[in-house]
């Protein structure tokens, strides 16, 4: 069963060649792999040339999702993967989803998604904190009915019926797995299709990815009765929820060492109550559409 990998860029060559070095010696002899570059001040070229077999195209929409969606049109094999550029496939991603796949019913296959540490033995503080809370695929698969497009696996025939991914402006990877939860698809997660994502350099970093976030959510609220209602409830509770976190970072199993979850928790508080003024000025200012457009296109530099 050979499967197109497809990959989205946009301004990151080194962590292109890191991944590209993790995934190109698990490709089976009909494998092939389609970077997609979206806008990037210089082509990753010479990254792509430099492994054999590596297809470079260009989408000029902004997104991984219309990027995503260029490397499906020109994709050659019916078994579709989706790992992002920043992403380093664990060992055994392209055998577990072959693996996966072997089984008739599968559908789309969602993996596991942990931190990449740059010095295992010591952890930051802010990866402590993503170690618990960020790409939580199974939650995500159980709880809201999607997976993340940056290790996310599916059937052509799936993705054909499902519809293309959608633009920046709306959290596509949600977007996209509701839109297939909801035609009746089943989402599976498969924790040995394992990926590794880079935590945060900062906290900057941090506040933007929640900048996006926060803005699509809402203006999905403000399209639901009493929507708004709930938006501060939300808010609200976003100020004291800290305190109800305490014992999931105690016990969670992606951290070890006291340490590591008291950094978890410091960080969790920054991030919590960072969340609640950027909730707040939302619903008193709007704005959703500046924070998107900040997310979306980085200074190439």
């Amino acid at each position: 069963m050979p499967i197109s990998i497809i990959i989205p860029h946009l301004n990151q060559p080194e962590a292109l060649e890191r991944g590209l070095r993790a995934l190109v010696p698990q490709l089976a002899e009909r494998d092939e792999i389609i970077v997609v570059d979206n806008g990037s001040g210089q082509l990753p070229r010479e990254v792509c040339d430099a492994f054999p077999g590596v297809q470079l195209l260009e989408e000029a929409q902004p997104g991984p999702g219309p990027a995503r969606n260029t490397g499906v049109a020109a994709a050659r094999h019916d078994l579709l993967a989706f790992i992002d550029a920043d992403c380093v496939a664990g060992e055994g991603w392209l055998d577990a989803i072959r693996a996966r796949f072997a089984q008739p019913e599968a559908q789309i296959l969602g993996g596991d998604v942990r931190i990449l540490l740059v010095d295992p033995d010591r952890p930051t503080r802010i990866e402590a904190y993503e170690s618990v809370y960020a790409y939580r695929m199974d939650r995500y698969i159980r709880e809201q009915g999607f997976t993340g497009t940056g290790n996310l696996a599916a059937r052509r025939s799936v993705i054909e019926a499902v519809g293309p991914f959608a633009g920046a402006g709306v959290a596509e990877d949600r977007d996209w797995g509701q839109r297939a939860t909801r035609a009746g698809y089943v989402i599976t997660y498969v924790a040995e299709m394992q990926a590794f994502h880079p935590g945060r350099d900062n906290f900057a970093e941090l506040c933007a990815k929640w900048d996006r976030h926060t803005a699509h959510d809402f203006e999905s609220a403000k399209l639901r009765r009493g929507g708004r209602a709930r938006w501060v409830a939300k808010t609200l509770a976003m100020g004291v929820s800290p305190l109800a976190e305490i014992p999931r970072v105690l016990a969670s199993d992606r951290i070890h060492g006291p340490r590591v979850r008291l950094d978890a928790i410091a960080c969790l508080a920054q991030i919590r109550f960072y969340r609640m003024r950027i909730m707040t000025r939302l619903l008193l200012q709007g704005g959703s559409d500046r924070l998107v457009e900040q997310w979306n296109r980085p200074d190439p530099r």
